[in-house]
């Protein structure tokens, strides 16, 4: 894998060859990754992965036309031919009003901020692999637990070069570390199963094996002897590693593209009053050691916090150069970027502000409801808002925990969903979107 210096140089390669024989504007990007896994099952080495691969892509134009090509062959005479492959692929494709690299004065300048992504320790496979023991012996030494389907231990780094013909050029590096395991509890068709994990960016960061594993046993011995429920309305409390994807729904929603094509239940509720007053929703690029921080963002572009959701209120889109374009706005510096193809967009960090009663507090007072552990599926219309998905968790009684519960369905419109949603105080960093625990009166159940 070629060094970030290297990678960028590469870069400007491909962007200097492409205005030489006739490109009006282009852009390189270039992507490294190397990662290695480590698993085992029932205390034997299951498996050792190990991988490591570049590639670097070209996006240029000729007029309104454009054309993208990428290759891993890092080769400075292979980068060549690829040049000239572009240019003639440029020729033949069709017009496009909205394509184009992102608006000058709106590109990074300086030294991109840090952000402290990239780690120094570089555990070798035996110690992930001893990692990944510790945290399936644990699971498994939870009374009641059964089988397992694995525990695991990982490493990665990933670097990223950015050139464009208007004027950035700047890279940066991250790393990653992981944990996990998964295990059974019951015997037979009875049985159930769980899991826990923690990735970080810092290897000094991560949660301890042995709590990881504890997490993954007595989460699946806690969901033995599900019990059927009745169809009907209730209030819902999602627990925090699913919540977040009620937050992934309405940043799909909010993308610009989807805005550009009309494909979103969101289309005409800019500034609307979606959620209660109190509810601010962040987009954080900049946070230190994030899973999704970056510099700048897929055009080169300076990345900042933004309030997506500000007193209840939809501040804006999520946009790239072409989809501000189309819409008539500018960039919001969420484009990201692939090797091949032009720009999409995407959130980075985004966390839904903790709200101020305990996530006991939310239950207190619901006779008969339901606390989400694990939802499954994807029935979520993005043009209309519809969602139905199935679900498992725990019945709540008169304000308290009961029994585990398993084959469900629940259902609501996002919009509702939205307008009832209320945050516990319990807000935690730990995901790439972080919620606190979330309390949603008024959807339909129905039971197995």
């Amino acid at each position: 894998m070629l060094t970030l210096s290297q990678a960028q140089d590469r870069a400007e390669l491909l962007v200097d060859q492409a205005r030489k024989v006739g490109a009006d504007a282009a852009d390189a990007i270039y992507i490294g990754n190397a990662s290695t896994g480590v698993s085992v099952r029932l205390s034997e080495l299951e498996d050792v992965e190990q991988s490591e691969g570049e590639e670097i892509g070209l996006r240029l134009f000729v007029g309104r036309r454009s054309a993208t090509v990428s290759a891993s062959d890092m080769n400075p005479a292979s980068l060549s031919t690829l040049v000239d492959r572009c240019v003639a692929m440029a020729k033949e494709a069709p017009e496009d009003d909205y394509a184009g690299l992102a608006p000058q004065d709106l590109l990074l300048r300086g030294r991109v901020p840090g952000l402290d992504l990239a780690d120094h320790a570089d555990p070798e496979p035996a110690e992930l692999r001893e990692r990944a023991l510790a945290v399936e012996e644990a699971a498994r030494a939870v009374p009641g637990v059964t089988n397992s389907e694995g525990g695991g231990a990982s490493k990665g780094r990933t670097q990223v070069a950015l050139v464009t013909s208007h004027g950035f050029a700047n890279s940066y590096a991250t790393t990653s570390h992981g944990t996990w395991a998964s295990v059974l509890a019951g015997e037979g068709a009875s049985m159930q199963r769980d899991h826990a994990s923690h990735s970080v960016r810092h290897l000094v960061d991560i949660e301890d094996p042995e709590d990881i594993g504890r997490r993954a046993g007595h989460r699946a011995v806690a969901r033995l002897n599900p019990v059927k429920i009745d169809s009907g309305t209730m209030p819902i409390i999602f627990d925090p590693r699913v919540g977040s994807s009620i937050i992934g729904h309405l940043i799909g929603a909010i993308a610009g593209p989807s805005i550009a094509r009309r494909s979103s239940f969101l289309l005409d509720d800019l500034g609307t009053q979606l959620f209660d007053s109190a509810i601010r929703i962040i987009d954080d690029p900049l946070r230190k050691r994030g899973l999704r921080s970056r510099p700048f963002d897929g055009e080169g572009l300076a990345t900042h916090q933004t309030a997506l959701v500000e007193g209840g209120r939809l501040t804006g889109w999520l946009l790239d150069s072409a989809s501000a374009r189309q819409l008539g706005g500018a960039p919001t510096g969420h484009a990201s970027r692939g090797i091949g193809g032009s720009p999409g967009v995407s959130a980075t960090n985004v966390h839904l502000a903790p709200g101020t009663a305990t996530a006991a507090d939310l239950m207190q007072g619901i006779k008969r409801g339901l606390y989400v552990t694990e939802l499954i599926g994807m029935g979520v219309n993005g043009v209309t808002g519809d969602y139905s998905r199935g679900a498992s968790g725990f019945l709540i009684e008169n304000g308290a925990v009961a029994q585990a519960v398993a084959e469900i369905t629940i259902a609501g419109n996002l919009k509702d969903m939205f307008a009832a949603l209320v945050p516990a105080n319990d807000l935690v960093f730990r995901y790439a979107v972080n919620v606190p625990t979330l309390r949603i009166d008024g959807m339909m159940v129905a039971g197995g």
